[in-house]
This record gives structure tokens, sequence and C-alpha cells, in this order.
């Protein structure tokens, strides 16, 4: 006789495990994004106006309001 193993779902809940290195890269990639957004040279300020117009044209080129 042989037995029919029937797929059954799993009730237990899967983890999924995130590398370090992809929170990491997540993070910089939100501070990326805070500094052509919303920065209007608090940060920049440090690195000149080099720095600066280079984020105020990336925000323009991203549709993005900054006057």
């Amino acid at each position: 006789m042989t037995s029919l193993q029937h797929a059954q779902p799993s009730s237990a809940h899967t983890r999924i495990q995130v590398p370090a290195w992809a929170w990491a890269l997540t993070l910089l990639a939100i501070f990326a994004l805070y500094l052509v957004a919303q920065d209007n040279g608090v940060v920049l300020a440090q690195f000149g106006d080099t720095a600066h117009e280079f984020f105020h044209d990336a925000r323009h080129s991203l549709g993005m309001p900054c006057h």
C-alpha cells in the first residue's frame, strides 16, 4: 500500500534574514534622498557652494520645488 502525501500549508511564519550591509545601504540611500530633496544648505554648507549647487540642480532635474 502506498501513502499519498498531500501538500499542506504550513502555519509557521518564515523569517527573512536581511544582511547588515542591506540595512546600511538603505540608510545611506535615505540620507542621500534627504540631501537631494530637503537640504537647503544646512548639511551642505560645510562642503561649499559646489556641492550645494550640485544638489540644487539635482532637485530641479527630479522636479522637486526648492524655491
